[in-house]
C-alpha cells in the first residue's frame, strides 16, 4: 500500500554525477578502469549501491545510474588495481618506471571519493591518477 508521502515526483530535481579519470604518469586517459556508485539521503543513512560502470578509451564514465530522489551524499569506488598493475606490465615508453612501493600489487588498489550533492546539480569528478598519488576535484 503506498500514500501519498510515498510518491516519486518524476519532475523533481535530482543530482547527477559524471567522472572521468586521467592517469597523469602518462599523460593520457585510464581505460577499462571499473567504477561503482552508491548514494545515501543523509548523513547517517546506510549506503544504497546503485550499480556501475568502466571507464571508456577517453577515460570517462558516460553511463552512471541516475541518483534516486532525496541523495544528500554520493560515493564512487574507483577499482584501480588491475588498471595500474597492468601499466606496471606495458613498457614504460613516456614515463619513468615505476618504483617498488614494497607492496605486492597497486599502493593504491582502489580509489573511494565521498562528496554531497544537492538536487538539481551536476556533479563531475575527475580522478586524477598515478601509481603512488592521485587527487580529485569538482569539475565542469
Amino acid at each position: 500500500m503506498s500514500t501519498e508521502a510515498d510518491a516519486v515526483d518524476p519532475s523533481a530535481p535530482v543530482a547527477s554525477v559524471s567522472t572521468h579519470i586521467l592517469d597523469t604518469s602518462v599523460g593520457r586517459p585510464a581505460a577499462d578502469v571499473a567504477v561503482r556508485l552508491a548514494a545515501r539521503g543523509g548523513r547517517d543513512a546506510a549506503w544504497r549501491a546503485l550499480g556501475g560502470s568502466a571507464t571508456d578509451a577517453d577515460g570517462r564514465c558516460k553511463d552512471l545510474p541516475a541518483l534516486p530522489e532525496g541523495t544528500t551524499h554520493v560515493r564512487l569506488d574507483f577499482e584501480v588495481e588491475p588498471y595500474l598493475e597492468q601499466k606496471q606490465a606495458d613498457p614504460q615508453q613516456d614515463a619513468p618506471a615505476n618504483r617498488d612501493s614494497g607492496a605486492a600489487g597497486a599502493f593504491f588498489p582502489e580509489v573511494a571519493i565521498t562528496f554531497a550533492v544537492v538536487p538539481g546539480e551536476h556533479y563531475h569528478v575527475p580522478l586524477l591518477l598515478n601509481p603512488f598519488g592521485y587527487s580529485v576535484y569538482r569539475g565542469s
